[in-house]
């Protein structure tokens, strides 16, 4: 009986030992503050601050730039290609990095090459197949916008849908910026397209 009580015991243990694990890994497993903040003011303006609290202005404008709003709570997991004139073209779901390291830096970037083919050396492919196609790296420790699966957290890089890829692949060119930001961007879309909707109704009493 003793012994029998003694396993039972043990049993209990190992299972109160596993809820506490599974609890501090909810609490482990959250996305890390970043030390730099972006805010956007604008379609092409933002305000950046370092985790000193120095804040400086950043204004875009004229530039080609692609904006991303990592897939983190609070934020969008969504990508905005912006051209020259400050106009947003079109807008894509994206998947950041994961939490516990692999999270995607907060900053402003710009692309440093372009690939169409290429296999990571970090985290390659288990089959062999190109697992980083239509390659935009933009930082020098790895970092990309690239194929993958947008449903799916990555180990930093950017994945963009199959069906998005090749046309950012195209219009993006090395030295394009890359906004990288935690938080909302969507309202300057909404907002242009409301321009644009009284735009029409403007044309249309007059015409």
């Amino acid at each position: 009986m003793k012994q029998i009580s003694a396993i039972m015991m043990t049993i209990l243990l190992l299972g109160s030992l596993m809820q506490a694990n599974e609890k501090r890994e909810v609490v482990v497993h959250e996305f890390k503050k970043q030390p730099t903040t972006i805010k956007p003011l604008s379609i092409t303006k933002f305000e950046l601050t370092d985790k000193n609290g120095h804040t400086k202005i950043m204004d875009l404008k004229g530039q080609k730039i692609i904006v991303v709003s990592v897939s983190e709570p609070g934020s969008e997991g969504k990508s905005y290609a912006v051209d020259e004139d400050g106009t947003i073209w079109w807008i894509d779901d994206i998947a950041s990095g994961a939490y516990g390291g692999h999270e995607t830096p907060t900053g402003i970037f710009h692309v440093l090459l372009k690939r169409r083919y290429h296999m990571s050396k970090t985290h390659p492919s288990a089959n062999g197949v190109n697992n980083m196609d239509f390659e935009m790296l933009f930082t020098q420790d790895g970092i990309a916008l690239h194929l993958g699966n947008t449903r799916a957290l990555s180990h930093g890089c950017i994945h963009v849908g199959r069906k998005d890829v090749a046309a950012m692949f195209k219009w993006v060119e090395v030295g394009t910026k890359v906004v990288v930001m935690r938080g909302k961007y969507g309202q300057f879309l909404n907002q242009e397209l409301e321009s644009f909707q009284k735009d029409i109704k403007a044309y249309d009493r007059t015409h």
